[in-house]
C-alpha cells in the first residue's frame, strides 16, 4: 500500500467570478509543484443560491498549456469555448477541456438553475500537459453521467465511477493526454476497501463528504486532501461514515512549471508568448 504522507487541510473560501465560491486546495505556485501532473484543485463546497435573473459565473477568459476537468455534484453549469465546444452539465456529469495551444471560454450557471436556484457543488482540477502536448489543438469533451462506468466495490463496500483511467476492467469515459485515474468513490459506513493504483504515480484524494480512515491510521473528513507516497500499489480505506471521495492518480513528469494566471508553460518566454497570442486573438473567440 502507498504510505500516507499528509492530510492537507482546505483553505478559506473565495469567489471565482460571481458564481463559484471555491476553496483552492492547492495551486501551481505551491503544493501543485509537488503533485505532477496535477496543477490546481478548486473545490466548490455545497453552497445555496437563491433564484435570480442575474447571470452568475465567469465571463470570457483564456487558458493555455493544460487541461481543466470540472466534476458537477449539485447544480448546473453551461460552457462555451473558442474550439466550438460547449454544453450543459449537471449532477454526475463532467466537462473535460483541453486548453492545449490556447482556448477562450466562459462558464456560467445554467439558465434553469439561475432561475430556480438551488445548491451548487463542484470540483475543478487542472491537469498539466507535457511540453510536447502543450501545442495540441484545443478541444472539449462533455461526459454525461450515463456515459461514465459505475462499478461495485468488493464486499458491498460501495461504488466507483470511472471518469478517467481504469478500474476492474472498466475504462473511463475521458480521453486524456496524461495517464491518470480519476474516480468518484462512494464508501458505505464501517466498510473497508482497497483501491489498486499504480506504483510510481502521484496519488491523492479529496473528501467530499463523510469521514474515512487511511491505512488504519489517520482520518480525513470533508474538504481534506490526503496525499500519498508514489511508491506502493494501492490505498487501504475504511469509512467511518458514508463517505464520498474524488481519487486523483497520475503519472508524474519532471518538466519546469512556469505559470501566470490562466497559462502554464515551461518557460517565462512561453508565458509572454501566450499573452501575446491571446492579445492578438490567436486563441479564437466566442460569438
Amino acid at each position: 500500500m502507498k504510505k500516507l504522507l499528509r492530510i492537507h487541510k482546505d483553505s478559506e473560501m473565495h469567489w471565482v467570478g460571481n458564481g463559484f465560491p471555491v476553496r483552492t486546495i492547492f495551486d501551481y505556485n505551491g503544493l501543485g509543484r509537488e503533485l505532477s501532473p496535477f496543477l490546481l484543485l478548486d473545490y466548490a463546497a455545497p453552497y445555496p443560491f437563491s433564484p435570480s435573473n442575474e447571470r452568475r459565473g465567469v465571463g470570457v477568459h483564456p487558458h493555455k498549456g493544460f487541461e481543466t476537468v470540472t466534476v458537477a455534484y449539485q447544480g448546473e453549469l453551461e460552457h462555451r469555448d473558442s474550439s466550438g465546444g460547449g454544453g450543459k452539465i449537471g449532477a454526475g456529469d463532467v466537462q473535460w477541456m483541453t486548453a492545449g495551444n490556447g482556448i477562450v471560454h466562459e462558464e456560467f450557471h445554467s439558465k434553469d438553475f439561475t432561475k430556480k436556484g438551488g445548491t451548487l457543488q463542484m470540483v475543478q482540477l487542472w491537469v498539466n500537459l507535457r511540453a510536447k502536448d502543450k501545442s495540441a489543438k484545443a478541444a472539449y469533451q462533455t461526459l454525461l453521467k450515463a456515459q461514465i462506468p459505475h462499478v461495485s466495490l468488493p464486499y458491498d463496500a460501495g461504488t466507483i465511477r470511472v471518469i478517467a483511467g481504469e478500474y476492474d476492467g472498466q475504462k473511463g469515459a475521458a480521453i486524456t493526454f496524461t495517464p491518470i485515474n480519476l474516480w468518484d468513490v462512494n464508501l458505505r459506513a464501517d466498510k473497508s476497501a482497497e483501491l489498486p493504483l499504480p506504483d510510481g504515480h502521484t496519488t491523492m484524494f479529496l473528501v467530499l463528504s463523510g469521514k474515512v480512515s487511511v491505512n488504519d491510521h489517520e482520518e480525513a473528513s470533508e474538504g481534506d486532501l490526503a496525499i500519498f507516497a508514489r511508491k506502493g500499489n494501492g490505498l487501504a480505506l475504511k469509512a467511518k461514515s458514508d463517505a464520498k471521495l474524488l481519487v486523483m492518480d497520475g503519472e508524474p513528469f519532471a518538466e519546469p512549471i512556469v505559470g501566470h494566471g490562466p497559462f502554464v508553460m515551461n518557460s517565462q518566454a512561453e508565458i509572454q508568448q501566450a499573452f501575446k497570442d491571446y492579445q492578438l486573438g490567436k486563441m479564437g473567440g466566442i460569438d
